[in-house]
């Protein structure tokens, strides 16, 4: 069955239809992960290399915690618990409000890296801030997932150089 692809536009009342992602969400979704998967010497080079370091407060401080990592049999199947996984939070107020006065920037990292999670936190309330978003996406967002997905191709070509081909050689004796 084709399904026309569908725009993400609300309906009359605001709202979007059953199925549609909110482009706003989907683009604040896509640099979380990007900040939340890079590494954290990238995430100070491109802090320290920023024109205008904004200050903050918090919400609450980065904090160390584990969470329960679900999984699917063959990747649809029914929902197991895999396992926990350390993970650090925080979130923080821009004291300037500069980028509104309701952008709480959030970071969720992997690991125990208060750091990370800070300078996450921080430049995802940065990204909010539409002024600065198409700079921020040029000089931090792009090289960061460029350097993402190199690392990730490096790792697929590691495990690729050790991958054995298992094939059966017929004997003859079935002739």
């Amino acid at each position: 069955m084709d399904a026309a692809p569908r725009s993400a536009a609300p309906q009359g009342d605001g709202q979007l239809a059953p199925g549609q992602r909110d482009p706003a969400q989907a683009a604040r979704q896509r640099w979380m992960s990007v900040l939340a998967k890079a590494k954290l010497n990238e995430l100070e080079s491109a802090w320290e290399n920023l024109a205008k370091k904004p200050a903050y407060d918090w919400l609450r401080r980065p904090e160390v915690g584990m969470v329960m990592v679900r999984a699917r049999t063959g990747g649809t199947g029914g929902r197991f618990n895999l396992g926990q996984m350390t993970v650090t939070r925080c979130a923080l107020r821009l004291a300037s409000g500069e980028a509104g006065p309701n952008c709480i920037g959030l970071g969720y990292i992997q690991g125990r890296s208060k750091r990370h999670a800070e300078l996450a936190a921080l430049f995802d309330a940065l990204l909010q801030d539409e002024g600065r978003r198409g700079e921020l996406e040029d000089s931090v967002i792009a090289p960061l997932e460029a350097s993402h997905l190199e690392r990730r191709a490096a790792r697929s070509r590691k495990a690729n150089s050790t991958k054995v081909n298992f094939f059966t050689m017929v004997r003859g004796e079935n002739e």
